[in-house]
């Protein structure tokens, strides 16, 4: 039977606040609404309620539905109105929105904010049936409750989830000079924490979705915003259709302008929501848009109306919005980086090398040396491929968060012409010349560039130098390629192949698509019966089951920033490698290099 081709099988299957408040005890008011998982929660947003609260035609169901919903929901963490709850503003219409606001009290914390249907003028205008209601003495006590302006009208909240804290700014519509400077003063009292403003006029949207600044917003932009890189986020009711738009602030973020407002839809928006569920794992925001009230209806007894109004799914209303939290919070709340550990803390009677590239004035030059850590005297040796020059590898200070060493090798290589670098052993180092037949565990931190551009299908990572058909192997794709090697696919799959020291077999491992742009910690392990690959603490899917012990060493190096065929190089790695080990026996996750303690 003809011999299968993996790598062309691979490729047929991928083709087919300035008043703070102290809380109260938590018996009285949780100290925290904790999300069900702990990198993803959601802020509940809640627009213009104002024909739910009409006089004589006031209707609250919806808004109760919704209140109902959001209590129940574990992943939400708080709720903010963006003003007009009322239609009138009048005594009537606010006491009966401030006793459907009570179902929230002490279940899940929230922010409100005057529109002008529920006052007029600017926060200077005194007292009001909606302060009375909803200002300062109605969250007083509050954990989340950070503070207010001294007209009571502009309040500041505080909630922690995902492992940090964040700012709400609930600003009335028509906030004053002094409104500003109070705003301003609470980001500076809290200047480390990424803020969020809501208030009821700031932008504007055409019919296309596309947002722009109102004239009051460009105010709250030139005297606000712009200059406090802590807000990423506004959010605004008022106007329809919704909508959004990026700008860019002075410190050159982006900050993500959203208008959110459905009192023009059926039933004046039936206490419509939009939930932004914050996940950090993934640095995304995801957003939807629904009205619990038809929700939790069955949807054979949903009218028309209903049915058309349960979701919204436009451009608008349903949409991702990608976020790198560590670098955009950067500027104001850099994270909070582990020191380098030193190598003795990862190195015992087990390791047989260990390679890092923070040494002391560690050179990259052909012949450089890069010294194994271990005390077994497996050190790399530098060579550049055919005439490569000296940029295709250098040192770098970029590294995985987690790893002990913050250093690593760039490496520049690439098909045509033949470029790149290889580090590799001695021709007497003991690492050539070990089967590991009691267990192994390879470790490597890796990034690949982003954009990856270019042509680097089957580019290697590392391999043990060596012809399988030498080793009398004859199971595989082909008896010139090397005993062991990991590779990545044109579709950035990671294959790691192995020929087994017991037997005629090449098991290989596959995993998914590998992202670009990010590190990643990647681990071979093999306990003498079987090899599983694992990529970031996680085991990949595609670890084969039938049996593996050792690795059919030939006496040849071993090789970091490429794989060899017939004893040649025809390219070199692109991306970066940070800290190896190799360990003679199987790790578990919890003793990777990834471990801090």
């Amino acid at each position: 039977m003809a011999t299968v081709d993996r790598r062309n099988l691979l490729r047929a299957a991928v083709a087919a606040p300035l008043v703070t408040v102290a809380a109260e005890p938590a018996a009285a008011h949780p100290a925290a609404r904790p999300a069900a998982h702990p990198q993803r929660f959601a802020l509940a947003v809640l627009p213009d309620t104002q024909y739910l609260f009409d006089a004589d035609s006031a209707d609250p169901a919806p808004l109760r539905e919704t209140f109902r919903y959001l209590i129940e929901q574990r992943d939400v963490v708080f709720m903010t109105h963006l003003g007009d709850i009322t239609e009138h503003g009048t005594a009537e219409e606010i006491a009966l929105a401030g006793d459907c606001f009570r179902r929230l009290d002490g279940r899940l914390p929230y922010s409100v904010l005057a529109g002008n249907h529920d006052v007029s003028g600017d926060d200077q205008r005194g007292s009001t049936a909606y302060l009375k209601e909803f200002g300062p003495s109605r969250f007083a006590g509050r954990p989340t409750f950070a503070g207010a302006s001294p007209d009571g009208y502009n309040s500041a909240h505080l909630f922690t989830a995902g492992g940090r804290k964040w700012l709400v700014l609930a600003l009335d519509w028509r906030i004053s000079d002094g409104g500003l400077a109070w705003a301003d003063g609470v980001l500076k009292a809290h200047p480390r924490v990424p803020a969020i403003v809501t208030t009821h006029d700031l932008a504007y949207a055409d019919d296309a979705g596309v947002a722009a600044l109102s004239e009051h917003g460009s105010r709250l932009w030139e005297r606000l915003i712009r200059g406090n890189d802590q807000i990423f986020l506004t959010l605004n009711g008022h106007y329809w259709p919704p909508g959004r738009t990026v700008l860019r602030n002075d410190a050159g973020h982006d900050v993500h302008v959203h208008i959110t407002n459905y009192q023009d839809r059926y039933y004046g928006g039936a206490a419509m929501i939009r939930l932004y569920t914050f996940d950090l794992a993934r640095d995304t925001i995801d957003v939807e848009t629904f009205a619990p009230w038809f929700l939790g209806r069955k949807p054979a007894a949903r009218t028309p109306l209903e049915a058309e109004t349960v979701e919204l799914t436009g451009p608008a209303d349903r949409f991702g919005l990608p976020i790198d939290f560590d670098a955009r919070f950067a500027g104001f709340d850099p994270p909070a980086l582990p020191a380098p550990r030193p190598a003795r803390s990862v190195v015992d009677r087990h390791t047989a090398a260990y390679w890092r590239f923070d040494g002391a004035g560690q050179a990259v030059t052909d012949g450089s040396v890069v010294r194994d850590l271990s005390g077994n005297h497996n050190d790399l040796f530098v060579r550049r491929l055919a005439n490569s020059a000296q940029n295709v590898l250098t040192v770098s200070t970029a590294h995985h968060i987690a790893q002990p060493a913050h250093a690593s090798l760039h490496f520049d290589g690439g098909k045509n012409p033949d470029r790149g670098a290889v580090l590799h052993t001695a021709p007497d180092a003991a690492l050539n010349s070990m089967k590991f037949l009691g267990g192994y565990t390879i470790e490597a931190f890796l990034k690949l560039p982003e954009p990856f551009a270019g042509d680097h299908a089957w580019m290697g990572l590392l391999s043990w130098e060596g012809r399988s058909g030498y080793a009398g192997k004859t199971s595989g794709w082909s008896p010139l390629e090397p005993t062991c090697s990991l590779n990545l696919s044109p579709e950035r799959f990671l294959q790691y192949v192995v020929y087994p020291a017991d037997r005629d077999a090449d098991p290989t491992s596959w995993s998914h698509a590998l992202p670009t742009g990010r590190w990643m910690h990647v681990a071979v392990v093999n306990d003498a019966h079987r090899t599983v690959v694992w990529i970031d603490g996680s085991k990949i899917a595609r670890n084969p089951a039938q049996p593996s012990r050792g690795i059919a060493t030939l006496g040849r190096p071993f090789v970091l920033g490429a794989t060899s065929f017939d004893l040649k190089y025809g390219q070199g790695f692109y991306g970066w490698i940070g800290d190896v080990r190799i360990t003679t026996r199987a790790l578990r996750p919890d003793q990777f290099l990834t471990a801090t303690t």
